[in-house]
């Protein structure tokens, strides 16, 4: 579904690397996540991939589309969450859903299965009429969620989506993130919730200051300590 090989990002002005020579994929059926410290490069990841930002160095690809080189075709294959639920406030919640739905080309049944089903079990039916502006920020990072999924997308990322939810809605995420990839479907999702991670996560990868330093296979290493792995990465110090 995704593969990033030798993946490197400069920002103008700034002579340092934000993300340096990164080399992962996220397979089909695959819940796949991205772990780091505050600043470690996450962010820079995935909105390179989603081809919002351009990047300095090596490929990468959805669904064998290069977001480089074909990124309509490209785009049109993923769903985005971001971590600051960025949407159209002066829209109502189903003209929200309507909107993004005809942009990425969604079928009458994508939209109506979104507005009844997803709409029901993220439990924010009782709003899709009313504007999104008078949304609690749990209810607008639901109906981010929505619009990502409105169009099927084969490859969903989600950057944070735990921030602002409820335990409930937490909960029903986790389960619909490991349903949704268990098919022709991928997720890729960063997060700092490690409890979440070693729930619904078949793969970790590991960045630090730009750097990919590990993936682990929790399918293989069931045993792995996320949390130690995790503190000892980020206690590393500099050289001097």
């Amino acid at each position: 579904m995704l593969q990033v090989t030798n993946f490197s990002k400069k920002y103008a002005k700034n002579p340092n690397y934000s993300a340096r020579d990164i080399t992962f994929s996220v397979p089909a059926g695959k819940v796949v996540g991205l772990v780091g410290s505050n600043g470690a490069g996450k962010t820079t990841i995935i909105k390179s991939i989603i081809g919002v930002l351009p990047f300095s160095e090596g490929t990468i690809t959805v669904c064998g589309y290069d977001i480089g080189k074909q990124p309509d075709k490209a785009k049109k294959l993923i769903g985005y969450v971001p971590d600051d639920h960025t949407v159209y406030d002066k829209l109502t919640g189903r003209e929200y859903i309507n909107y993004i739905g005809s942009l990425y080309g969604a079928t009458k049944e994508q939209k109506q299965y979104v507005v009844t089903e997803l709409a029901a079990r993220f439990e924010i039916t009782h709003a899709l009429d009313l504007q999104i502006a008078g949304y609690s920020h749990g209810m607008k990072q639901k109906i981010c969620i929505l619009g990502a999924l409105v169009h099927d997308p084969k490859l969903w990322i989600l950057d944070e989506p735990m921030v602002g939810l409820d335990h409930q809605t937490m909960r029903s995420l986790c389960e619909f993130i490991r349903g949704y990839a268990d098919g022709e479907h991928s997720v890729l999702f960063s997060s700092h919730n490690l409890e979440v991670v070693r729930k619904i996560c078949d793969q970790v990868i590991f960045i630090r200051k730009g750097e990919l330093i590990r993936i682990v296979d929790l399918t293989e290493e069931k045993d792995f300590d996320l949390d130690r792995y995790y503190t000892e990465v980020n206690e590393v110090k500099e050289d001097a």
